[in-house]
């Protein structure tokens, strides 16, 4: 679809894109591409806000961005995805300063962590990488609606090869917890989540789309070990990264792309990486990358949008 590929940086991707007047919100972005994210948004003119469960390293970001692009179009507001409480505040907090929102990157992650809860009681990985997200998009949803062309990215990852949503047992009540399983279905969520969006607002001019950004060592990984990190080749015994990761402001590309490209316009529901669409992965272990049927299924993201609504309303 474009001259785009693998090692895109954002700012490449946002070549000749003018956001100014614009107004963004990017969730986990005081780390990795999360960063790079609010740079090259607000290179382009977009007003951005950082929301950050960190409230202090969000500020200093913030802080020093704006000072390095010679701007003051970012700020940061707390957000802590793992409350739903804290999801409604920020909304609320949100709408009363804006009228539009045209931008919302659902960024943030947890990956691969021991097995604990959120503080409503949500399975870690599905309520911080899915339900959270999941308020804070329906919490925002008349500001999208405003801005009659507004974009929603949520980032999956390759992770949702390794697992569907199992709808009988996300929460693991019944099941052994394995921390992968976990984060491939939350991923598999985030996707699923893009095509419920697509299919239930794109006559209110909301387009939405998934994303994988690529391999990138960030803190994502904090939760891993370091002989877990290395026996996957992901770095060498001497801690250097594998070649083929990309470097953060590589794997921010695809998320700020999907966010502004006129190319996308009238495609929302994809699957995207590497700034283009993804082909559905048969099941092949050969091919590690690409969208599985079942995190693209319209049926799937209705059932999910559903037991979504349901789990997030016990918690009002």
């Amino acid at each position: 679809m474009t001259d785009f590929g693998y090692r895109t940086t954002a700012l490449e991707a946002l070549d000749g894109i003018d956001l100014t007047g614009k107004h963004a919100v990017v969730t986990g972005c005081y780390a990795g591409i999360g960063i790079e994210t609010v740079r090259a948004l607000a290179s382009a003119g977009a007003n951005v806000t950082m929301a950050c469960r960190d409230e202090a390293k969000a500020k200093k970001v913030a802080g020093e961005l704006n000072q390095s692009l010679g701007v003051k179009l970012i700020d940061s507001v707390p957000l802590d995805l793992g409350s739903l409480a804290s999801v409604r505040a920020f909304a609320a907090a949100y709408r009363a300063d804006h009228d539009t929102l045209d931008i919302l990157i659902n960024n943030g992650a947890v990956m691969a962590c021991p097995q604990t809860s959120t503080s409503d009681g949500f399975e870690m990985q599905f309520g911080v990488n899915h339900l959270g997200h999941f308020c804070l998009t329906t919490e925002l949803l008349p500001l999208l609606k405003n801005a009659h062309g507004a974009r929603v990215v949520c980032l999956s990852s390759t992770g949702h090869l390794r697992s569907p949503v199992v709808f009988d047992d996300i929460q693991f009540e019944n099941r052994d917890y394995d921390p992968w399983a976990s984060y491939g279905q939350a991923k598999t969520a985030c996707s699923l989540f893009a095509v419920g969006i697509q299919n239930r607002y794109k006559d209110d001019g909301i387009e939405a789309f998934a994303v994988h950004p690529g391999g990138i060592m960030t803190t994502l990984q904090r939760h891993m070990s370091g002989e877990d990190i290395e026996s996957r080749g992901w770095v060498d015994s001497e801690g250097n990264v594998n070649a083929r990761f990309k470097t953060v402001e590589q794997g921010a590309s695809t998320s700020v792309w999907a966010a502004t490209s006129p190319d996308l316009a009238g495609r929302g529901g994809r699957y995207l990486e590497d700034c283009s669409e993804a082909e559905v992965n048969e099941g092949v272990p050969e091919m590690p990358k690409g969208v599985m049927q079942y995190a693209v299924d319209p049926a799937l993201a209705d059932q999910l949008w559903q037991v979504s609504e349901a789990m997030i309303a016990a918690k009002a």
